[in-house]
């Protein structure tokens, strides 16, 4: 009698289930991003943006390594597909919508005129606050002081070895502008400005009167807010 072989059935393996199963519709956080984004704290507009099953865990472990969205921004891609669930591409869409949210802070519907430095700094102070490496911005500006572009000009340290003048009034040129202010960052926070940056100011004017386009101020941009304005200290002379 040929014996019958008994196969005993092995449990499927536990998957726990995912925060975003255990939500009404109305808790998600793509909803709530929708109808309430106020409301809505770092990690629900995180997981709104991740999409997907896993979106609330992944947005979690996104703030428990880099704490903070400022951080997030600063990261380099592959810091960021070190988070279980987040690939190339969802990390270039994380880079790109923290970048588009910086730009809602600046964006108007019409031309900005810069009648202090507290204007010219708006414009700028929460991106150029960001940053961790020196960046020099050139603000150009029509006869009315009104905003024609911001250019970003150099990335790296700042300072007159590296600044080549030309360069500093080409845009302002091409649009047959009459002023431009220039304005950096340090990332450290300290925002005295250095004899370097002295130097390079007054090089600046000098050409600007050769060019006849003036230099309106020279600006050093801080973090949280904080900046300095060469024009008011009367340095560079501005």
């Amino acid at each position: 009698m040929q014996r019958q072989l008994a196969f005993i059935q092995q449990p499927e393996p536990h998957h726990p289930r995912s925060q975003l199963s255990l939500l009404s519709l109305r808790e998600r956080p793509a909803y709530r991003a929708t109808v309430q984004p106020e409301t809505c704290t770092v990690i629900e507009l995180l997981a709104a943006l991740i999409g997907g099953a896993q979106q609330l865990e992944i947005a979690q472990a996104l703030i428990g390594k880099f704490a903070s969205l400022r951080n997030i921004y600063n990261s380099r891609i592959e810091e960021l597909i070190e988070i279980p669930g987040i690939g190339q591409a969802k990390a270039e869409q994380l880079k790109a919508a923290l970048a588009l949210g910086l730009r809602l802070t600046t964006e108007t519907t019409e031309r900005t005129s810069i009648t202090s430095p507290a204007d010219a700094a708006a414009l700028v102070q929460n991106e150029m606050a960001l940053l961790t490496e020196e960046h020099l911005r050139v603000i150009v500006l029509d006869v009315r002081n009104r905003v024609l572009d911001i250019i970003d000009l150099y990335k790296g340290s700042v300072n007159s070895s590296q600044i080549r003048i030309g360069e500093v009034f080409q845009a302002a040129i091409k649009m047959k502008a009459s002023a431009i202010i220039i304005l950096h960052n340090h990332p450290t926070g300290e925002i005295t400005p250095s004899p370097d940056d002295i130097a390079v100011t007054r090089a600046i004017v000098q050409a600007g009167k050769l060019l006849d386009i003036q230099l309106l101020d020279h600006m050093i941009i801080g973090q949280a807010g904080r900046f300095v304005s060469l024009k008011e200290r009367g340095l560079g002379s501005l």
